[in-house]
């Protein structure tokens, strides 16, 4: 039964560190440091109170810099090279007691589990940018939150769930992997073209006018 819990946490920790990875590590860290569960493998290295501080300073810096506009999907662009690594990562160290072939295995369902989820995230996240308000970035925002954190905790006591979840990610970025394309594509048009209209010069009426009659 060690396997099915360990490939089950490998896909949870891997989907919810693909959305949030400094949530994911505080939660389970947490969990670990006051022994609420036994994490396998190695894991347990993330019980650390340095580790878990870091952890939770940066989690409150993605948590500001997430209700921002724009700010949220270049952070997200950023963060494909830190949370897909990052997972691969936690799933080898939870994959410890097992041979090399299967801790391969293990790293590579941890880190393309986290870019399913992280992808689906980033689509999304640019999605909700096309509206000109603020509000939409704000309420996906904090639910992503909600859902991250109650994830982890699901990670944590039933990973099988979690794991069919992320299963079904897996599943969804395959197919909606043109439409991401697509959207990320338009988003940064959108982008280019307001920064455009910033820099063209503003012509002022009155001067406008006298000029004429000069």
């Amino acid at each position: 039964m060690e396997w099915i819990q360990t490939i089950t946490l490998v896909l949870g920790s891997g989907f919810t560190s693909g959305i949030n990875l400094y949530l994911t590590v505080t939660v389970l860290g947490l969990f670990q440091k006051f022994s609420f569960i036994k994490l396998p493998g190695g894991l347990d290295i993330i019980n650390n109170w340095w580790i878990i501080g870091i952890a939770i300073f940066l989690f409150g810096l993605e948590f500001c810099v997430d209700k921002i506009p724009y700010a949220d999907t270049v952070w997200d662009l950023v963060h494909t090279f830190i949370r897909i690594p990052a997972a691969a990562g936690l799933a080898y160290y939870g994959s410890a007691n097992f041979d090399s072939s299967t801790q391969t295995v293990m790293v590579l369902l941890g880190g393309g589990t986290a870019l399913a989820s992280h992808g689906t995230l980033t689509t999304g996240r640019a999605f909700v940018n096309l509206s000109p308000e603020p509000v939409s970035t704000w309420i996906v925002s904090i639910i992503e939150d909600v859902f991250v954190f109650i994830s982890a905790i699901i990670v944590a006591f039933a990973p099988i769930i979690i794991g069919v979840l992320a299963g079904i990610f897996l599943i969804l970025f395959v197919v909606m992997l043109p439409l991401s394309i697509m959207i990320v594509i338009k988003l940064f048009k959108k982008i280019r073209n307001f920064l455009r209209r910033r820099k063209q010069p503003v012509t002022v009426y009155g001067q406008h006018a006298q000029n004429q009659w000069m």
